[in-house]
């Protein structure tokens, strides 16, 4: 099937300024991150008694692809609103394309829907977004700090345990398909994709 509309999967680790790049390149943008299960749901994986957020499990991938294959197919769809700061979803807003032929769906567990995008024929490019490992504590922390998304404590210890685990998260986004870039790189390649679109208005 010929989508009227594809996607541009954004991921990379924690901090590593996903959202920031995926404003830069003009075109709609679908938080993935909005697709966490539910703070009390049943099926979270858990580690010391405590919700793994790391997890992909803990995000709800077949909704996410559901919606992006709607966004593709009628370029328009009602998506959730999370609010991390209570584990839960809080509402649902319109999402509408515009007529854009690419939109970009960012998120860190965006690498763990590439191949069922590309299977069902809406996928138009894949990245993984790299930087330096000090760069991303500092945006992390001071980002979580800002959005008051938990204790300052519990902040502080999980980006210390995300700059450890930084590189295998690289590795396994990779590995599912995305390309490493840093951000130069992918608004390049973005760009390269718009203009070579031919539905481009």
């Amino acid at each position: 099937m010929d989508h009227p509309h594809r996607v541009v999967l954004l991921a990379g680790p924690s901090g590593s300024g996903k959202s920031y790049i995926a404003r830069r390149t003009g075109l709609p943008v679908l938080c993935l991150d909005d697709f966490y299960k539910n703070g009390d749901d049943p099926t979270l994986p858990r580690q010391n008694d405590l919700v793994d957020w790391e997890s992909p499990r803990s995000w709800d991938a077949e909704a996410a692809v559901e919606t992006i294959t709607r966004l593709a197919t009628e370029g328009k769809a009602d998506v959730p609103v999370y609010a991390i700061g209570e584990d839960r979803r809080v509402t649902t807003r319109p999402f509408d394309l515009a007529g854009s032929p690419l939109f970009v769906a960012e998120g860190i567990f965006a690498a763990e829907i590439v191949e069922e995008c590309r299977r069902r024929g809406v996928l138009a490019g894949a990245y993984a977004l790299r930087r330096p490992r000090g760069a991303t504590f500092v945006r992390r922390l001071a980002r979580d700090l800002s959005e008051q998304r938990k204790a300052p404590r519990v902040l502080v210890r999980r980006g210390l345990t995300l700059l450890r685990t930084e590189p295998a998260v690289l590795r396994r986004q990779t590995g599912l398909g995305a390309e490493a870039a840093r951000a130069g790189e992918v608004l390049r390649r973005v760009a390269g994709l718009l203009a070579g679109h031919p539905h481009r208005p």
